[in-house]
C-alpha cells in the first residue's frame, strides 16, 4: 500500500511540476519574448512633445526705438488625434456588454473630392460631430463655447490627420483665458497657449515698407520635421516688406514642452519646458521721427493726399531716414489673421493701398532734366546756350515748351537758367546733342533702370529708355530725335521710383557719389552683433570725368529753382536755409470706373538741403497733382524745414498713425496749417505742367498701376453648422449667506 501511495504522489509531483513549467515559460513568453507587443497595448502614461513657436525678433529703428513688437495672444488650440483617440476609448467603454444592434459607432460621413476629373466619395470621421459632443457641450457648460468654421475644421483633420493642433479660438481676453486655463485638465486634447504674436506698435507708419507677417502655416513645413513631435506648430512668416526680406534674421529658434500623457490621452502635469530663443532684432536706418514728420506731411496737408509718396534720404550714405506712402493699410489688421471685410476692403480699393508708391516707377517728368544735365556734362555740351522760341519742330512733329502753351518764350538760356525755368526746348536740344551713349551712362551711373539693390523685393527697376531698349520694346516705332527730346525731358516711356529721384538728388548734392540706398543699419542677436551694412558705392562722378566745378552747374541750377524769384519751387524756401530742388509735373492717364481715359498728372520734387553739406535728400510724389511746383514742393518744406529742426530741439511725438483709404481727387494747390498757399503759376513764373507735347490721351492705353492684393490667411468666420450647438450657460453663482439681520428681519 505503502509503494501504492508513492507512486501516486510521485506522479503527482512530476505533474504538478511541469504544470508550474509550463505556467513559468508561458510567464517569460508574455512578460519578456512579447514585451514589446503588450507594452503598446496596455495604457499607460507617456511623455507627450509640443513644438513651441519661436519668438520674432523686434524691428527698431536707427536710434533704438522700437517700430514693431511682440505681444501675447491667448488661444485655444486642439490635439484632434488626442480627441478623436479618446473619444473611441470612450464609446468602447460604453459597448461593453451591449447587444451589438445597440453598440454605439464612432460618427462616419461622406465627402466628395476630385480624382482624375472625376468626383469621387470617401467616407471619414464626422470630426464636428466629435467635437461638438465633447468639446462644445463642456465648454457650454462653462459659458466659454464660441462658433467656428465647421468646413475648415473638417479640412484640417483631413489634411494633417491630428498632428498639427488646430486652432480653435485666437481671440481670448485674459479672462476667458483663465477659465479655460482653469479647466483644461478635464477637456481631452484641448491645449491653453499664450503665444507671441507680431504688434505694429504705431500701425501703419511705414507699413509699405514693414509689410505684415501671416499666421503659422504649416503648409510650408516637411512632413519629416513634423513627424518628429507629438504636437507642431509653425511659426509666423514674413509675407511682404522687411518682414520678408529679413525673415531669417527675425524667426526665433522653437522650443519643446514635454508633458505627462495620462493612459486618458489627458495631459496631467508638465515635465520640462525648453523655452523658445527670441528672433535677431533687425535695425533700421530709418529714423522714427522723420519718419513720422514724413507720413503726418501727407496726412495734414490741405488737401490731404490721396495717392502720393515721401523718400527721404542721408546724401553721405545712401540710408533711408523715411519711407512713406499713402493710401496706407494697418498690418496689426493681419494679427492673427485677416477678417474677410478686411480683405476684401483692401483688395477692393482702387486706390492700391498696398502698393508701394516709394519703390514703384513713374513717368518722373522734369525731375529726369537732372540726369539729362549730367549726360550733357559726359558729352561736353555744359556750356552750350541755346534759344527757347515756345516751341520746336522735330521731323514732322512740333514739340512745346511748358511756356510756349502759354504764348510765351524763353529766350537764350544757359544749363542752370534752364534748370531753373524748366525750360523743355532747352533740353530738347541738349539731350539730343548729349546722345544716347551718355543717356545711358548717366543713366548708369544713378541706378536708373535697374533695381537700386534696397530691400523689397516688390521694388520697380523702372526703364531707361536707351536705344537698344527701345528697338527691343518698340521695334514698330523709329527711334528719332523726337523720341531723344521726349525722354530728355522725362516724358515718354522714360519710368523711375521716387527712391530712385531721390538717389539723383543725393549724388548731386553731395557732390557725385552715388550711393545704393538701404534699409538694414544691422542686425543684433542681444548685445551681440550679427552684421552690419556699411555705404555702399554705385558710382563716383569724378570717374567719369564729371569734376565738383562741372557738377556745380547743375547744382547752382537747382539752387536757382528754390531760392531765386521766377525759380518753380519758391514754395520749398525754408527760413535761414538753402534749398535746392528740381519739380516736375507729367502727364498721366488712367482708366476711371467707366473704363474711360482720364488725366491724372505725376506731379514731383526732389530736393536737398542744407546746399552746403546737405544733410537730408528727399523725393515727393503727388499723383493728380496740379503741378509740382504746388502740389509736391509744399510738402517737401515741411518734411525738410522740421527734419532739419530735430537739431535744434525740435520734438516729434511718436504715435499712432491712421491708415489712409485712399481717392483720386485732384490736388491743386497744397498747404499746411500756418503755410500760407503757393499762388497759382503765373505767365512766365511757375511750370504749370512742364510736358512737351500738351496731346490728348495717347493711343496706347493708359499703364495701370500694378494690383497688389492681401497675401494672407483670413480669418474663418463661424459657419451654421459650427454654430448650432453653441448655447453657452451662464455659470451658477454660489449662493450667498445671508447675514444676522437679514435673516431674524427677513430683510
Amino acid at each position: 500500500m505503502v509503494v501504492k501511495y508513492r507512486l501516486r504522489l510521485y506522479i503527482f509531483t512530476i505533474m504538478l511540476l511541469v504544470g508550474f513549467g509550463a505556467l513559468a515559460q508561458r510567464l517569460w513568453n508574455l512578460s519578456v519574448e512579447r514585451n514589446e507587443e503588450f507594452v503598446h497595448k496596455i495604457p499607460t502614461t507617456k511623455e507627450w512633445r509640443a513644438r513651441v513657436p519661436g519668438t520674432r525678433g523686434e524691428i527698431k529703428d536707427r536710434n533704438g526705438i522700437t517700430i514693431v513688437a511682440n505681444k501675447p495672444s491667448f488661444e485655444v488650440r486642439i490635439d484632434l488625434k488626442t480627441l478623436v483617440d479618446e473619444f473611441k476609448k470612450q464609446v468602447e467603454e460604453e459597448n461593453k456588454g451591449k447587444p451589438a444592434e445597440l453598440k454605439r459607432k464612432v460618427p462616419m460621413r461622406e465627402f466628395l473630392f476630385p480624382n482624375q476629373g472625376i468626383m469621387r466619395s470617401k467616407e471619414e470621421i464626422d470630426i464636428v460631430a466629435i467635437f461638438d459632443e465633447v468639446i462644445i457641450g463642456s465648454l457650454n457648460q462653462l459659458g466659454l463655447a464660441s462658433g467656428y468654421n465647421a468646413n475648415n475644421l473638417r479640412v484640417h483633420y483631413r489634411t494633417h490627420r491630428g498632428v498639427v493642433p488646430w486652432a480653435y479660438r485666437s481671440d481670448l481676453s485674459f479672462e476667458d483665458f483663465a477659465k479655460f486655463a482653469e479647466h483644461r485638465l478635464g477637456l481631452p486634447g484641448v491645449h491653453i497657449e499664450a503665444r507671441p504674436v507680431r504688434q505694429y506698435l504705431f500701425d501703419s507708419m511705414a507699413c509699405h515698407a514693414l509689410g505684415y507677417v501671416a499666421g503659422a502655416d504649416v503648409e510650408k513645413v516637411s512632413e519629416e520635421e513634423i513627424k518628429e513631435w507629438d504636437s507642431y506648430v509653425p511659426d509666423d512668416y514674413g509675407v511682404a516688406g522687411l518682414e520678408k526680406s529679413f525673415d531669417d534674421d527675425l524667426r526665433g529658434r522653437p522650443g519643446i514642452r514635454t508633458w505627462l500623457q495620462n493612459e486618458k490621452g489627458r495631459l496631467v502635469r508638465e515635465i520640462s519646458y525648453q523655452e523658445p530663443r527670441k528672433g535677431n532684432d533687425v535695425y533700421l536706418t530709418i529714423d522714427a521721427r522723420i519718419q513720422m514728420i514724413a507720413e503726418m506731411a501727407l496726412r495734414e496737408s490741405t488737401p490731404a493726399i490721396g495717392r502720393g509718396a515721401v523718400v527721404v534720404l542721408n546724401p553721405a550714405t545712401g540710408e533711408v531716414l523715411a519711407m512713406a506712402a499713402v493710401p496706407s493699410y494697418n498690418p496689426n489688421k493681419f494679427i492673427p489673421a485677416i477678417s474677410k471685410a478686411d480683405l476684401q476692403a483692401y483688395n477692393n480699393n482702387t486706390t492700391n493701398p498696398l502698393l508701394n508708391r516709394s519703390v514703384r516707377s513713374f513717368v518722373p517728368g522734369s525731375t529726369y532734366k537732372i540726369m539729362t544735365s549730367l549726360a550733357g556734362i559726359l558729352g561736353g555740351v555744359q556750356r552750350d546756350v541755346w534759344n527757347c522760341p515756345g516751341g520746336l519742330t522735330f521731323g514732322n512733329r512740333y514739340m512745346q515748351c511748358w511756356i510756349g502753351q502759354k504764348g510765351g518764350a524763353h529766350g537764350s538760356l544757359d544749363l542752370s537758367s534752364a534748370i531753373k525755368q524748366s525750360c523743355n526746348c532747352y533740353f530738347y536740344k541738349y539731350g539730343n546733342h548729349a546722345g544716347d551713349a551718355n543717356m545711358t551712362k548717366a543713366g548708369d551711373m544713378l541706378g536708373l533702370g535697374t533695381r537700386t539693390g534696397i530691400e523689397l523685393e516688390e521694388e520697380d527697376p523702372g526703364i531707361l529708355p536707351t536705344k537698344r531698349w527701345w528697338n527691343a520694346n518698340r521695334p514698330r516705332e523709329p527711334f528719332s530725335e523726337a523720341t531723344m527730346a521726349n525722354i530728355s525731358i522725362g516724358q515718354g516711356a522714360v519710368q523711375a521710383s521716387p527712391l530712385q529721384m531721390a538717389g539723383v538728388a543725393a549724388a548731386v548734392g553731395n557732390g557725385g557719389l552715388a550711393f545704393k540706398p538701404h534699409l538694414l543699419k544691422k542686425v543684433m542677436d542681444g548685445n551681440e552683433l550679427v552684421r552690419e551694412q556699411k555705404p555702399d558705392l554705385r558710382a563716383n562722378f569724378a570717374d567719369f570725368g564729371l569734376t565738383p566745378e562741372k557738377i556745380e552747374l547743375v547744382r547752382k541750377g537747382m539752387w536757382r529753382v528754390v531760392m531765386e524769384d521766377g525759380g518753380t519751387a519758391r514754395a520749398a524756401r525754408i527760413n535761414n536755409v538753402e534749398v535746392a530742388g528740381k519739380t516736375g509735373t507729367a502727364q498721366n492717364w488712367r482708366h476711371n470706373e467707366k473704363g474711360e481715359s482720364v488725366k491724372d498728372n505725376h506731379t514731383l520734387f526732389i530736393t536737398f538741403a542744407p546746399y552746403v553739406n546737405p544733410k537730408f535728400a528727399c523725393c515727393i510724389l503727388v499723383q493728380g497733382g496740379k503741378g509740382g511746383g504746388v502740389s509736391a514742393a509744399p510738402i517737401a518744406k515741411r518734411v525738410m524745414e522740421q527734419a532739419l529742426a530735430l537739431e535744434t530741439g525740435y520734438t516729434v511725438n511718436l504715435a499712432s498713425v491712421p491708415e489712409v483709404q485712399g481717392n483720386f481727387n485732384p490736388v491743386e494747390v497744397v498747404s499746411f496749417e500756418g503755410m500760407p498757399p503757393v499762388q497759382l503759376p503765373g505767365s512766365s513764373e511757375e511750370e504749370a505742367g512742364d510736358s512737351g507735347d500738351n496731346e490728348p490721351p495717347p493711343k496706347r492705353a493708359p499703364r495701370a498701376e500694378q494690383n497688389v492684393r492681401v497675401r494672407a490667411a483670413v480669418r474663418q468666420e463661424a459657419d451654421e453648422e459650427g454654430s448650432r450647438n453653441v448655447r453657452n450657460q451662464q455659470p451658477q453663482q454660489p449662493a450667498q449667506r445671508r447675514g444676522l439681520l437679514k435673516r431674524l428681519f427677513g430683510r
